[in-house]
Protein backbone atom coordinates (compact mmCIF):
# COMPACT_ATOMS: atom_id res chain seq x y z
CA UNK A 1 0.00 0.00 0.00
CA UNK A 2 1.21 3.58 -0.38
CA UNK A 3 1.78 5.50 2.77
CA UNK A 4 -0.36 8.31 3.46
CA UNK A 5 2.19 11.42 3.67
CA UNK A 6 -0.11 13.90 5.29
CA UNK A 7 -3.42 16.05 4.79
CA UNK A 8 -4.08 19.30 3.49
CA UNK A 9 -6.50 22.31 3.96
CA UNK A 10 -6.42 24.54 1.11
CA UNK A 11 -3.23 27.30 1.72
CA UNK A 12 -5.29 30.26 -0.13
CA UNK A 13 -8.52 31.33 -0.69
CA UNK A 14 -9.04 34.29 -3.67
CA UNK A 15 -11.08 35.33 -6.92
CA UNK A 16 -9.15 34.01 -10.08
CA UNK A 17 -10.90 37.27 -12.20
CA UNK A 18 -14.74 37.75 -11.46
CA UNK A 19 -15.34 34.34 -12.42
CA UNK A 20 -13.96 31.59 -10.54
CA UNK A 21 -13.75 31.55 -6.86
CA UNK A 22 -10.93 29.48 -6.12
CA UNK A 23 -9.80 27.51 -2.98
CA UNK A 24 -6.05 26.46 -4.06
CA UNK A 25 -4.60 22.92 -2.41
CA UNK A 26 -0.89 23.49 -4.29
CA UNK A 27 1.76 25.19 -4.06
CA UNK A 28 0.66 27.46 -1.61
CA UNK A 29 1.13 24.37 1.30
CA UNK A 30 4.38 24.43 0.18
CA UNK A 31 4.40 20.89 -1.30
CA UNK A 32 5.50 21.34 -5.00
CA UNK A 33 8.53 18.68 -4.50
CA UNK A 34 6.23 15.77 -3.02
CA UNK A 35 3.66 15.96 -6.58
CA UNK A 36 5.82 16.54 -9.15
CA UNK A 37 4.65 16.74 -12.05
CA UNK A 38 1.76 18.18 -10.61
CA UNK A 39 2.08 22.57 -10.49
CA UNK A 40 -1.17 23.73 -8.97
CA UNK A 41 -4.59 22.92 -8.24
CA UNK A 42 -7.16 25.32 -7.78
CA UNK A 43 -10.66 24.19 -6.70
CA UNK A 44 -13.26 26.90 -7.92
CA UNK A 45 -16.73 26.49 -6.28
CA UNK A 46 -19.07 25.14 -5.81
CA UNK A 47 -20.04 28.74 -5.67
CA UNK A 48 -23.95 30.15 -7.00
CA UNK A 49 -24.16 32.65 -9.59
CA UNK A 50 -27.15 34.89 -10.51
CA UNK A 51 -27.85 35.59 -14.23
CA UNK A 52 -25.79 38.08 -15.92
CA UNK A 53 -25.68 40.27 -19.18
CA UNK A 54 -21.82 40.29 -19.09
CA UNK A 55 -20.23 37.01 -19.18
CA UNK A 56 -17.74 36.61 -15.89
CA UNK A 57 -14.55 35.28 -16.05
CA UNK A 58 -10.48 36.30 -16.87
CA UNK A 59 -9.65 38.24 -19.48
CA UNK A 60 -6.72 37.28 -21.92
CA UNK A 61 -3.74 36.24 -20.82
CA UNK A 62 -0.65 34.71 -21.56
CA UNK A 63 0.91 30.63 -20.15
CA UNK A 64 4.09 28.88 -21.10
CA UNK A 65 5.98 26.14 -20.34
CA UNK A 66 2.95 23.28 -18.68
CA UNK A 67 -0.58 22.71 -19.33
CA UNK A 68 -3.58 23.25 -17.96
CA UNK A 69 -6.37 20.78 -17.37
CA UNK A 70 -9.73 22.30 -16.73
CA UNK A 71 -12.47 19.53 -15.45
CA UNK A 72 -16.05 20.83 -15.32
CA UNK A 73 -18.14 19.65 -12.83
CA UNK A 74 -20.86 22.45 -12.82
CA UNK A 75 -21.57 25.51 -14.79
CA UNK A 76 -19.65 26.20 -18.16
CA UNK A 77 -17.05 27.86 -19.58
CA UNK A 78 -16.35 29.31 -22.73
CA UNK A 79 -12.47 29.24 -23.59
CA UNK A 80 -10.75 30.78 -26.90
CA UNK A 81 -6.89 31.09 -27.36
CA UNK A 82 -4.48 32.71 -29.61
CA UNK A 83 -3.87 29.25 -31.49
CA UNK A 84 -6.84 29.55 -33.00
CA UNK A 85 -8.88 26.85 -30.32
CA UNK A 86 -12.23 27.78 -29.41
CA UNK A 87 -15.10 25.73 -27.39
CA UNK A 88 -17.86 25.65 -24.57
CA UNK A 89 -16.80 23.29 -21.58
CA UNK A 90 -19.53 21.59 -19.68
CA UNK A 91 -20.00 19.37 -17.19
CA UNK A 92 -18.11 16.09 -17.43
CA UNK A 93 -16.12 17.91 -20.33
CA UNK A 94 -12.49 18.23 -20.06
CA UNK A 95 -9.82 20.85 -22.08
CA UNK A 96 -6.25 19.71 -21.53
CA UNK A 97 -4.46 22.64 -23.06
CA UNK A 98 -0.81 23.02 -23.93
CA UNK A 99 0.86 25.89 -23.66
CA UNK A 100 4.11 24.92 -24.12
CA UNK A 101 6.20 28.20 -26.13
CA UNK A 102 3.18 30.22 -25.60
CA UNK A 103 -0.09 31.07 -25.93
CA UNK A 104 -2.79 33.56 -24.65
CA UNK A 105 -6.58 32.79 -23.99
CA UNK A 106 -9.29 34.15 -21.86
CA UNK A 107 -11.73 31.77 -19.64
CA UNK A 108 -15.53 33.25 -19.26
CA UNK A 109 -18.55 31.63 -17.92
CA UNK A 110 -20.64 29.86 -21.06
CA UNK A 111 -23.21 32.10 -22.31
CA UNK A 112 -26.29 29.92 -21.12
CA UNK A 113 -24.48 29.90 -17.55
CA UNK A 114 -24.27 33.70 -17.97
CA UNK A 115 -27.92 33.97 -18.93
CA UNK A 116 -29.61 31.66 -16.43
CA UNK A 117 -27.08 31.64 -13.61
CA UNK A 118 -26.53 28.44 -11.70
CA UNK A 119 -23.57 26.44 -9.64
CA UNK A 120 -20.65 26.65 -10.84
CA UNK A 121 -18.14 24.09 -9.92
CA UNK A 122 -14.05 23.20 -11.60
CA UNK A 123 -11.23 21.90 -10.77
CA UNK A 124 -8.31 23.46 -12.51
CA UNK A 125 -4.91 21.58 -12.68
CA UNK A 126 -1.60 22.68 -13.67
CA UNK A 127 0.58 19.92 -15.50
CA UNK A 128 4.70 20.65 -15.77
CA UNK A 129 6.14 19.73 -19.21
CA UNK A 130 9.87 18.28 -19.26
CA UNK A 131 12.83 21.29 -20.94
CA UNK A 132 12.64 18.90 -23.75
CA UNK A 133 8.96 19.67 -24.61
CA UNK A 134 8.36 23.50 -23.32
CA UNK A 135 8.91 24.85 -26.26
CA UNK A 136 7.52 23.02 -28.58
CA UNK A 137 4.28 24.11 -30.39
CA UNK A 138 1.33 24.38 -28.39
CA UNK A 139 -1.84 22.02 -28.67
CA UNK A 140 -5.46 22.06 -27.21
CA UNK A 141 -7.69 18.48 -26.48
CA UNK A 142 -11.14 19.49 -25.71
CA UNK A 143 -12.03 15.78 -24.37
CA UNK A 144 -16.23 15.44 -24.36
CA UNK A 145 -17.97 13.45 -21.55
CA UNK A 146 -19.15 10.83 -23.65
CA UNK A 147 -14.75 10.36 -24.71
CA UNK A 148 -14.09 9.39 -21.16
CA UNK A 149 -14.50 5.59 -20.25
CA UNK A 150 -15.63 4.35 -16.65
CA UNK A 151 -13.97 1.94 -14.85
CA UNK A 152 -16.47 -0.16 -12.08
CA UNK A 153 -14.94 -0.51 -9.02
CA UNK A 154 -17.69 -2.80 -7.20
CA UNK A 155 -20.77 -1.63 -6.17
CA UNK A 156 -21.44 2.05 -5.92
CA UNK A 157 -17.72 3.05 -6.99
CA UNK A 158 -16.46 3.87 -10.09
CA UNK A 159 -13.83 6.15 -11.75
CA UNK A 160 -13.77 8.27 -15.18
CA UNK A 161 -10.49 7.80 -16.62
CA UNK A 162 -9.41 11.23 -18.13
CA UNK A 163 -5.50 10.22 -18.64
CA UNK A 164 -3.81 6.99 -18.28
CA UNK A 165 -5.29 3.47 -17.53
CA UNK A 166 -7.42 2.29 -14.92
CA UNK A 167 -8.69 -1.31 -14.59
CA UNK A 168 -8.36 -1.89 -18.50
CA UNK A 169 -10.54 1.36 -19.60
CA UNK A 170 -7.58 4.19 -20.95
CA UNK A 171 -8.23 7.53 -20.93
CA UNK A 172 -8.39 9.74 -23.93
CA UNK A 173 -5.96 12.77 -22.97
CA UNK A 174 -2.41 12.75 -24.74
CA UNK A 175 0.20 13.42 -22.10
CA UNK A 176 3.97 14.15 -22.55
CA UNK A 177 5.13 12.33 -19.56
CA UNK A 178 3.38 9.13 -17.69
CA UNK A 179 0.31 10.64 -15.71
CA UNK A 180 -2.91 9.11 -14.41
CA UNK A 181 -5.87 11.31 -13.89
CA UNK A 182 -9.16 9.75 -12.70
CA UNK A 183 -12.37 11.45 -11.32
CA UNK A 184 -13.96 9.47 -8.95
CA UNK A 185 -17.79 8.85 -7.81
CA UNK A 186 -18.19 6.54 -4.26
CA UNK A 187 -21.60 6.26 -3.27
CA UNK A 188 -22.20 6.12 0.67
CA UNK A 189 -20.74 2.44 2.22
CA UNK A 190 -18.83 1.36 -0.75
CA UNK A 191 -15.16 0.48 -0.68
CA UNK A 192 -12.43 -0.33 -3.36
CA UNK A 193 -8.45 -1.05 -3.86
CA UNK A 194 -7.12 1.23 -6.69
CA UNK A 195 -3.96 0.07 -8.35
CA UNK A 196 -1.82 2.97 -8.33
CA UNK A 197 2.10 2.70 -10.35
CA UNK A 198 5.10 1.97 -7.99
CA UNK A 199 7.44 4.92 -8.12
CA UNK A 200 4.86 8.02 -8.84
CA UNK A 201 4.07 10.79 -7.11
CA UNK A 202 0.60 10.56 -5.86
CA UNK A 203 -2.35 13.10 -4.59
CA UNK A 204 -5.88 12.70 -3.73
CA UNK A 205 -7.98 15.27 -3.37
CA UNK A 206 -11.56 15.23 -1.99
CA UNK A 207 -13.79 17.55 -3.46
CA UNK A 208 -16.76 16.94 -1.18
CA UNK A 209 -17.80 14.07 0.81
CA UNK A 210 -16.74 11.71 3.86
CA UNK A 211 -14.21 9.35 3.17
CA UNK A 212 -10.83 7.65 4.22
CA UNK A 213 -7.37 6.66 2.17
CA UNK A 214 -6.23 3.20 3.50
CA UNK A 215 -8.19 4.16 7.15
CA UNK A 216 -6.59 8.45 7.10
CA UNK A 217 -9.90 10.43 6.43
CA UNK A 218 -11.02 12.84 4.37
CA UNK A 219 -14.33 14.84 5.38
CA UNK A 220 -15.73 17.79 4.20
CA UNK A 221 -14.65 19.30 1.16
CA UNK A 222 -11.22 20.65 -0.57
CA UNK A 223 -9.06 17.85 1.01
CA UNK A 224 -5.04 16.83 -0.07
CA UNK A 225 -3.41 13.70 0.72
CA UNK A 226 -0.45 13.23 -0.19
CA UNK A 227 0.60 9.71 -0.89
CA UNK A 228 4.17 7.77 -1.20
CA UNK A 229 5.69 7.32 -4.15
CA UNK A 230 6.69 3.70 -2.99
CA UNK A 231 3.49 1.44 -3.18
CA UNK A 232 1.48 0.62 -5.65
CA UNK A 233 -2.67 0.37 -4.08
CA UNK A 234 -4.68 2.48 -2.10
CA UNK A 235 -7.91 1.36 -0.14
CA UNK A 236 -10.67 3.96 -0.51
CA UNK A 237 -14.22 3.78 1.84
CA UNK A 238 -16.69 6.31 2.00
CA UNK A 239 -18.85 7.07 4.87
CA UNK A 240 -21.17 9.30 2.20
CA UNK A 241 -21.26 9.70 -1.11
CA UNK A 242 -18.06 11.62 -2.20
CA UNK A 243 -16.35 12.95 -5.52
CA UNK A 244 -12.71 12.76 -4.95
CA UNK A 245 -9.92 13.22 -7.76
CA UNK A 246 -7.17 10.87 -7.95
CA UNK A 247 -3.30 12.28 -9.78
CA UNK A 248 -0.22 10.42 -10.08
CA UNK A 249 2.61 11.16 -11.92
CA UNK A 250 6.05 10.33 -12.97
CA UNK A 251 8.20 12.90 -11.22
CA UNK A 252 9.80 14.79 -14.17
CA UNK A 253 12.63 16.20 -11.40
CA UNK A 254 14.31 19.31 -13.33
CA UNK A 255 14.62 22.52 -11.74
CA UNK A 256 11.24 24.76 -11.68
CA UNK A 257 11.37 28.67 -11.90
CA UNK A 258 8.46 29.95 -12.16
CA UNK A 259 6.62 34.11 -12.21
CA UNK A 260 2.95 33.96 -12.54
CA UNK A 261 1.77 32.39 -15.65
CA UNK A 262 5.47 31.30 -17.16
CA UNK A 263 7.02 27.87 -15.99
CA UNK A 264 10.48 27.01 -16.73
CA UNK A 265 13.27 26.16 -16.18
CA UNK A 266 15.86 29.16 -15.62
CA UNK A 267 15.84 32.50 -14.36
CA UNK A 268 16.65 33.68 -18.30
CA UNK A 269 14.13 31.85 -19.82
CA UNK A 270 10.88 33.37 -17.71
CA UNK A 271 12.48 36.88 -18.52
CA UNK A 272 12.82 35.57 -22.34
CA UNK A 273 8.81 34.73 -21.66
CA UNK A 274 7.97 37.95 -20.43
CA UNK A 275 9.64 39.84 -23.46
CA UNK A 276 7.81 37.36 -26.14
CA UNK A 277 4.38 38.02 -24.61
CA UNK A 278 5.32 41.70 -24.77
CA UNK A 279 6.62 41.85 -27.94
CA UNK A 280 3.28 39.67 -28.75
CA UNK A 281 5.31 36.38 -29.98
CA UNK A 282 2.70 34.53 -28.30
CA UNK A 283 0.15 35.93 -30.74
CA UNK A 284 -2.87 37.77 -29.71
CA UNK A 285 -6.63 37.16 -29.49
CA UNK A 286 -8.76 38.57 -32.16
Amino acid sequence: MKKVLGIYEPGSKHWVGDGFPVRNLFPSNGVSDAIDPFLMLDYAGPAAFGPSDKPRGVDEHPHRGFETVTIAYQGEVDHRDSAGNAGTIRPGDVQWMTAASGVVHEEKHGAEFTRNGGTFEMVQLWVNLPKAHKMTAPRYQGIVSEQIPVAELGAGASARVIAGELNGARGPAATFTPINLFDLRFKAGSKAELALPDGHNTGLVLLHGDATVNGTPLQGEAQLALLSREGEAVVLEAAADSVLLVMTGEPIGEPVASYGPFVMNTQQELREAVDDYRAGRMGRLA
